[in-house]
């Protein structure tokens, strides 16, 4: 069969008043990714010849966010079938399918948005194919009403609607497939006539069944294409994306001790037989190789840890930082821009950032990576099977050579040849009897003042 072009237009000009925000709607995050992100990774998935985003006017953030992909701007908000109008320049001469999509609706799949062309290209040859819902409570969404044949007859609106096609309970969810070489026409002869004065992309299949055009209808679960307009449906979204995502990690074979307290980024890639604790946080970036397991209450984000290693409990790992195979990271340590190669351990109340802590070297209890001076970050470099002290600091830029031992307490401050035992700390003193003086000075000026 021969290639059928297919180019997809987001809608995403909306200036979600209701958020309250100086945030444009569609740059919200769900699962660590702007909304329109999603939606744009969704279209991907398709292998489109065309992608344009229609943006509002001063939209340069969300204009920057969808690069490469080209903005087209509605000057006015005067509808949807007038945003889509928006998008005809970058279009021009364009035949192939067309979907519509909303920025702010980033729960659709691809599976769904291959259904929608699939049903754009049956032998019906509709001009316009519209994604439907069943949910549980159809409240004011507009009806689907469809003719005795099955096709869609029309699109009738909540306060326009009959209580016969109030009944019906399949429901507008927004999406809309076209044959471009009819929407132009179809889109240009919609009006504004209209309580709003607003040009109206629902209004194309009365207007494409007026003609003798077919219409048809696909349907998706209503979780799927859930828009956002506030921040308690921002809210609700995360939630059922949250849902998605831990079963398909779990569904990949990693186990999520407590799934509901475990919150995943849309880029988190979880390895076989993968174990995470209860209450695990998951920023964009982070990459678990398999066999590993994290400990409840870990922060990780811009992460790659490789296959067996031990996280926490109550670990911070952040951007730049990778764990090699097999290496211990413990309870309240922080590794920042930091390669911890395998089989180094780490296990307690550490700092580690610019850093290299070698194969097999052992990190004790308190110690720190002094990396900035103020001015300047630098790296400490650890070289393997090194044993460094607990309540160390290692005064960046400093070397400990391989096998090296840098005795508790001690600030480095300049480098250490391998296999040497370095102590940097000052001499102890003792003074015999004087804590006994010391009390028994104090009791007796606390007598007098009574």
């Amino acid at each position: 069969m021969a290639h059928r072009p297919l180019a997809c237009v987001i809608l995403a000009a909306g200036k979600g008043t209701r958020m309250k925000s100086d945030l444009p709607k569609v740059l919200h995050r769900v699962a660590g990714r702007p909304m329109v992100g999603h939606v744009l990774a969704a279209v991907k998935a398709l292998d489109p010849d065309h992608v344009v985003v229609v943006v509002g006017p001063g939209m340069d953030s969300v204009a920057a966010a969808v690069a490469p992909y080209p903005t087209a701007v509605q000057l006015e908000q005067r509808g949807t079938a007038d945003a889509v109008r928006a998008a005809f320049g970058l279009l021009e001469g364009f035949t192939g399918d067309v979907i519509v999509l909303y920025g702010d609706t980033p729960l659709v799949t691809p599976d769904t948005l291959r259904a929608l062309v699939q049903a754009r290209r049956q032998a019906a040859d509709p001009a316009v194919v519209v994604l439907g819902m069943r949910p549980d409570d159809p409240g004011a969404y507009g009806r689907l009403i469809l003719n005795a044949r099955g096709g869609l007859e029309k699109i009738v609106e909540y306060l326009d609607a009959s209580e016969q096609e109030r009944a019906v309970g399949l429901c507008n969810a927004g999406l809309m497939a076209f044959d471009g070489a009819r929407m132009v026409e179809l889109i240009g002869s919609v009006g504004n006539v209209n309580a709003k004065s607003e040009y109206y992309l629902t209004d194309v299949v009365q207007i494409a069944r007026r003609a003798g055009m077919a219409c048809a209808v696909v349907e998706a679960a209503p979780a799927e294409v859930v828009g956002v307009n506030s921040r308690a449906e921002l809210a609700e979204v995360e939630r059922l994306l949250q849902r998605r995502l831990r079963k398909a990690a779990m569904d990949n074979g990693a186990t999520l001790i407590d799934p509901d307290s475990i919150f995943l980024s849309a880029d988190t890639r979880l390895g076989r037989d993968v174990v995470v604790g209860p209450g695990c946080f998951f920023g964009a970036g982070v990459t678990v190789g398999d066999r590993v397991e994290i400990k409840p209450y870990c922060h990780l984000e811009g992460v790659r840890i490789d296959s067996g290693a031990v996280i926490g409990p109550f670990a911070r790992l952040r951007p730049g930082a990778e764990i090699g195979a097999d290496a211990h990271i413990g309870n309240f340590v922080e590794v920042k821009n930091a390669v911890i190669e395998a089989g180094a351990k780490a296990n307690h109340l550490s700092y580690i950032g610019d850093a290299r802590v070698g194969a097999r070297a052992n990190i004790g209890a308190g110690t720190i990576t002094c990396n900035y001076d103020g001015f300047t970050k630098s790296r400490t470099e650890i070289g393997a099977g090194a044993f460094i002290g607990s309540n160390s600091a290692l005064v960046a830029p400093v070397v400990i050579g391989e096998g090296a031992i840098v005795g508790a307490g001690s600030v480095v401050t300049m480098a250490v040849e391998a296999d040497a035992l370095v102590v940097a700390r000052g001499s102890q003193k003792a003074y015999a009897g004087w804590a006994r003086r010391f009390r028994e000075r104090k009791q007796n000026e606390k007598a007098k003042k009574a």
